[in-house]
């Protein structure tokens, strides 16, 4: 009787964890008897699921095939309406937006201003030439406006997590265009669909410490609209309008860190609007921005 107890119990271990690995592909948690039942409509749980990666990304790797290999290996599928978001630098490291530091030749201004806060004048003069204009220089920050429209410090140019400083990475060239190819390369491999999101961390007006934010989406809206809905106390609501895309990279950035090698996971049970999504929509133009 003990031997057949064991064997039992390690049965339903191995046969929860196969549950869990596969996200309960049906949708539905096990019930007390064993017994599948709904998840409530209003449910609000979410899972964040890492995708670690083993190998280093190199210019012209498939990102999609990467993804989906590294997913099989650790027996999660992907299920309709799954989010997989991405830190920008792997998706930059294929497209092959990678400059070698010893081409750069800085100016003499760009010697002189990183001198003086012992910066690497190379990444001040790449972080020029990839602005539309210069926000703010100021205490040894460049605060800049990219060429999508983005702003944040260097113009998004980095050195960390590439070969110990011999190389810049760039911000993907079109990163709305990147989000898309890896989701429609995704659904063609798996007929699932699901969003994308490239995300990468920015500084914030007014507060320490960086948060990831979304540079490229595909298939959602990167907006929730609430304005005209009433709140629970019958009010009508009228300037609620919420960067769904932002608030979902920065949940992912809890666990896509910079130290720990997993640069992309899966959100799983966040209800967004399908859609074509544009990163634009999340940018505050010049006339109604407080801070320029």
């Amino acid at each position: 009787m003990g031997p057949k107890t064991k064997t039992s119990a390690a049965k339903r271990r191995k046969n929860a964890a196969h549950g869990v690995s596969r996200g309960l592909s049906a949708g539905y948690p096990p019930g007390p008897t064993g017994r599948k039942r709904p998840i409530p409509p209003a449910s609000t749980e979410i899972r964040i699921i890492p995708i670690a990666f083993e190998n280093e990304i190199l210019p012209s790797d498939a990102l999609a095939d990467v993804f989906i290999q590294s997913l099989h290996q650790r027996q999660i599928y992907l299920q309709s309406g799954d989010i997989l978001v991405i830190k920008h630098k792997i998706v930059s490291k294929a497209e092959g937006q990678i400059v070698a530091l010893d081409t750069i030749h800085p100016s003499t201004e760009s010697i002189a201003w990183a001198k003086q806060y012992g910066l690497d004048p190379r990444v001040i003069e790449l972080s020029l030439r990839e602005s539309r204009s210069v926000i703010r220089r100021k205490n040894g920050v460049l605060i800049t406006e990219t060429q999508h429209g983005f702003l944040c410090a260097n113009s998004g140019v980095d050195v960390s997590n590439v070969d110990g400083g011999r190389h810049a990475v760039l911000l993907p060239e079109h990163p709305d265009r990147s989000a898309a190819k890896i989701l429609n390369e995704i659904k063609k491999s798996t007929g699932v669909s699901i969003a994308v999101l490239i995300t990468d961390s920015f500084g914030r007006p007014w507060r320490e410490g960086l948060v990831d934010f979304c540079i490229g989406i595909a298939g959602m809206k990167p907006l929730r609209d609430d304005r005209g809905k009433k709140d629970s106390h019958g009010y009508e609501l009228h300037a609620s309008v919420e960067a769904v895309a932002d608030e979902l990279a920065a949940a992912a950035g809890l666990v896509c860190g910079k130290l720990n090698r997993t640069p992309a996971c899966i959100i799983r049970g966040f209800c967004y609007e399908p859609g074509r999504g544009r990163t634009r929509d999340l940018l505050r133009t010049a006339a109604t921005d407080l801070f320029r």
